[in-house]
């Protein structure tokens, strides 16, 4: 009898203890998303190891850009909430600020930072010879796209958000798309499956975190190595940076590159020295000859955006991450950039890292939203640190 009695007991307290659902996990992390989406809580993050022998970037004993403009940049950068404020030139940083609580080896929160981070490692893998070329459909890649809409897909569409797939939005639905495959714990299937395509790939400019985030599963595919640990091994570790955290859908689970991985201010900031570099770090290339120039060159559907990188020209007084003239959040440049050569990574929060090959000049600023008046403006930080450049160590911005 007293057997009889012990079993239910034991499957009741084996029932308390029961994992959560994957779809259990899915609604509180939609319920936390929908409080507040800016500062969604990433995780569970998986290491992203960084190089054993890191060394800092070296410092300028005396800058080549004048003081007055070098302060005048870090003033503006303080102001608008900055977490982390770099200024790079020509090998040596020139300067350097950190919030309280802050310094050169916080991993920080990228944002949409991350997703040039997709194109460097798509390059890193074509170099390998892993990816045949920016024009290799998915289905090639991925067999299960073989016959569909998605299989039409060339690697570059997911740089350049020419996908056909749909547009990043908002939405409080917790079955929509935008929800599901983006916070499921199984995200990679979900984009693959269900996630909507809205145009014939390569004919639309649509700027979303999905195709960026299938940059994973394509290099997982393609190296049968986990993206993370393809980054660490092959980029961070490369260019001698440290390493941080990268988001994954759940434990061992596939990462999220289009978004919030997380490492310290300098090595993105290594990552645009790469790019001014011409994908070459130390005299060794990484990336492909002519990649970063195929990087910076926009689409006819958006001139503004390359792959995974923003372009200074044409000017644009107001530029938005959406279609040119889609409706949505604007970003100012009061004045065209003194480079028109001008490139940049640009990130939810105005996180950006802006990069001057005619100067070689590279200003990154990272943190949260800037106040809301006076509006943030994205060409004041490059333009002054190029007019301190002009004038000399000394001389007036």
């Amino acid at each position: 009898m007293r057997r009889l009695m012990l079993a239910p007991i034991a499957l009741l307290s084996c029932a308390a203890h029961a994992e959560p659902s994957a779809e259990e996990i899915y609604l509180e992390r939609f319920a936390t998303y929908l409080k507040d989406a800016g500062n969604f809580p990433y995780a569970p993050m998986e290491r992203l190891p960084g190089a054993g022998n890191y060394r800092p970037l070296p410092v300028a004993t005396h800058p080549a850009i004048a003081l007055a403009s070098l302060e005048q940049a870090r003033g503006y950068a303080v102001a608008n909430r900055s977490t982390a404020y770099l200024v790079w030139h020509d090998g040596k940083i020139e300067d350097a600020w950190f919030a309280p609580g802050i310094n050169a080896r916080t991993p920080l929160v990228s944002k949409s930072l991350s997703k040039p981070l997709t194109a460097i490692a798509v390059g890193r893998a074509i170099q390998l010879g892993k990816i045949t070329s920016l024009d290799q459909p998915l289905s090639e890649i991925l067999p299960e796209l073989r016959g569909k809409q998605k299989g039409r897909i060339l690697v570059r569409h997911l740089l350049d958000m020419r996908s056909g797939m749909l547009d990043q939005g908002f939405s409080t639905d917790p079955d929509h798309p935008l929800n599901r495959c983006y916070l499921s714990t199984e995200h990679g299937s979900c984009i693959i499956d269900t996630y909507p395509m809205i145009a014939e790939p390569g004919t639309r400019y649509a700027y979303a975190n999905a195709p960026s985030d299938m940059v994973a599963l394509v290099i997982e595919r393609a190296t049968g190595r986990r993206y993370g640990e393809f980054i660490a091994n092959e980029v961070v570790r490369k260019i001698g940076a440290l390493g941080g955290d990268i988001w994954v859908d759940r434990p061992g689970g596939l990462a999220h590159s289009g978004c919030c991985t997380l490492m310290p201010a300098e090595t993105w900031l290594r990552l645009a020295v790469l790019l001014i570099d011409d994908g070459k770090w130390n005299g060794k290339r990484l990336l492909p000859a002519n990649f970063v120039a195929t990087m910076r060159k926009g689409t006819s559907q958006n001139p503004s955006f390359g792959l995974g990188i923003w372009i200074g020209e044409p000017f644009r007084q107001r530029r938005g991450f959406g279609a040119p003239g889609a409706a949505g959040p604007q970003v100012l440049h009061s004045q065209p950039y003194l480079d028109p050569d001008m490139f940049l990574f640009d990130g939810n929060n105005n996180q950006t890292v802006h990069i001057s090959p005619k100067n070689r000049i590279i200003v990154l600023r990272m943190g949260p939203n800037p106040p809301a008046s006076p509006e943030w403006d994205n060409s004041v930080l490059p333009n002054l640190l190029i007019r301190g450049l002009a004038g000399g160590g000394q001389g007036k911005p």
